[in-house]
């Protein structure tokens, strides 16, 4: 036997019989990775797609702002809890079964979205979107872990690394686009076709396998109900807490004790479970856990930069929500240029060197961005969104590689679910860090400018009776200078965002250190 099919074989201990690696995957794994990048595009691009959107569909749902916003926080909530329980789903129902199942859901949700006419009916779309599209993101790597072999496993992971990384960019740009020319419905509508070719793919290219039903009886009922209170509690404190004042509301503080109690839950379930929902033990490993404490910081810039940003070119640039979302685009660029050269870099340069690049080049990026003004546009990002995109792809993909080679294969889907969880939760945590500095800094930025202008100063008259004359009076003219003091408080504010980012990014890059070189070519890790 040749050495390649040798380590095919090693690979393949532990497997359910059929699905055994060979040294090359055949047509069906091929389709079956591609279903899985598809199905992974898809929840992620529904994360941001209405993002561009939101103001129109709360005027045609009767929603206010504040309501507005758990069009996109339901779905978050919803997709951070089953994540992590995508593996015991997956082993429950087998693999096939439970994708199909997902996505038939979630084109159902997808539509119930689009046909909404009121709040509680688009939340409640959004919930069921994030619950079914949240499953079809970690299998992504499940498929790749188990059904190619440890040498081509770098194409597949190049294939979800970019649209991990794709999706959230696309959004902004798909659904302004839908919204300019066609309707916002059609942004839900959309997911219908892609739907269809996915549960092509799937019935193709994965086997069946048989359901092991007997799980539900042996289920860890402590840490599913953990996950769901935890994670939910976490993330909606997370998205509320600068709204409701932290913990000046009674509504934060009774999901802080929920949050805490379903972590207590969770950790129960770790040593009185026979098989734990989702094993943290896979976090004290030196190499997975220091790939989930980079994934977090990884969701933070990728989402947070894509929050940010949009919202700097409309409220400073005036953009309109489709100009928006060609700059987030930009970061996508990289993307695509890099794909075809990813596996050559995964089997060739060293994972501490990879990742330790991607995490500079990202950080050089958020640098970039601290010396905007007020007089700056789109364009003013395109410099730093081009190399956030090579920093991402480069952090993605040799992350996304590390975690499912750092346990053994049937470990894997606990490894992904982890992973994914620990990328969201870094966007839920970057968004809601954001949206307090934001807060509290542009007041702070505004009082500081506000002192620098003495009213006896004999240029601040100058300039206020001079502008009196050209607006209408004095009052206008203080409104004005009022205006523009906010103006570029919020600059300076986000000046801030983008240093606090640059700053994150630095302080995990040491973690490289603990990572271990990927065997070339060599089977999948297993400890």
């Amino acid at each position: 036997m040749s050495a390649g099919a040798t380590s095919a074989d090693r690979a393949a201990v532990g497997k359910p019989q059929g699905q055994a690696q060979v040294q090359k995957a055949d047509l069906g794994a091929w389709l079956a990775v591609a279903a899985g990048s598809l199905g992974a595009l898809m929840a992620t691009l529904d994360i941001s797609i209405v993002n561009s959107s939101l103001p129109t569909i709360q005027g045609e749902i009767g929603a206010s702002g504040t309501e507005g916003t758990w069009i996109a926080t339901s779905y978050l909530v919803a997709e951070i809890i089953v994540i992590p329980l995508s593996g015991w789903l997956e082993r429950m129902l087998g693999l096939r079964t439970f994708l199909l199942i997902a996505t038939v859901l979630f084109t159902a949700f997808s539509v119930m979205c689009g046909l909404s006419t009121n709040l509680s009916m688009m939340i409640a779309g959004r919930v069921g979107q994030g619950i079914t599209g949240g499953a079809l993101i970690p299998t992504a790597m499940t498929i790749i872990a188990t059904r190619l072999p440890p040498q081509q496993q770098p194409i597949g992971t190049a294939m979800f690394g970019v649209t991990a990384i794709l999706g959230p960019v696309l959004g902004p740009l798909i659904g302004g686009w839908l919204t300019e020319n066609i309707s916002w419905h059609y942004a839900f509508f959309l997911n219908v076709p892609v739907s269809a070719v996915l549960i092509t793919l799937l019935l193709v290219g994965l086997p069946h396998e048989k359901a092991r039903l007997h799980e539900i009886r042996q289920a860890d009922w402590l840490g599913i109900a953990g996950l769901a209170l935890g994670l939910g509690g976490l993330t909606v404190v997370l998205e509320e807490g600068q709204r409701e004042q932290w913990f000046e509301s009674e509504l934060i503080l009774q999901l802080t004790g929920v949050t805490i109690f379903g972590f207590v839950l969770l950790l129960a379930g770790q040593f009185l479970a026979r098989k734990p929902v989702i094993k943290l033990k896979l976090l004290l490993d030196r190499q997975f856990g220091s790939v989930a404490v980079m994934a977090v910081v990884l969701g933070m810039v990728l989402y947070g930069t894509s929050y940010v940003i949009p919202q700097f070119v409309a409220i400073i640039a005036d953009y309109n929500a489709l100009q928006a979302g060609y700059v987030v685009l930009l970061a996508g660029i990289p993307s695509l240029m890099l794909m075809p050269f990813t596996p050559l870099l995964m089997r060739y340069v060293d994972i501490r060197i990879a990742v330790a690049f991607g995490l500079l080049v990202m950080a050089l990026s958020c640098y970039l961005d601290t010396g905007l003004t007020a007089e700056s546009t789109g364009g003013a990002f395109t410099d730093s969104q081009l190399l956030r995109g090579v920093g991402q792809i480069f952090v993605m993909l040799f992350l996304n590689q590390a975690a499912i080679r750092s346990v053994p294969p049937e470990q894997a889907g606990d490894a992904a679910g982890l992973f994914n969880a620990a990328r969201n939760i870094g966007g839920s945590v970057g968004l809601a860090m954001l949206a307090t500095v934001q807060e509290q800094r542009s007041y702070f930025h505004a009082r500081r400018l506000e002192e620098s202008l003495s009213a006896n100063s004999v240029a601040v008259q100058d300039y206020v009776a001079g502008m009196a004359q050209s607006v209408g009076g004095q009052a206008a003219a203080l409104r004005n200078l009022g205006g523009m003091i906010s103006q570029q408080a919020l600059v300076m504010t986000y000046n801030d965002m983008f240093w606090l980012l640059a700053v994150g990014i630095l302080c995990v890059t040491p973690l490289v250190l603990f990572l271990r070189p990927l065997p070339q070519g060599g089977p999948i890790a297993m400890h």
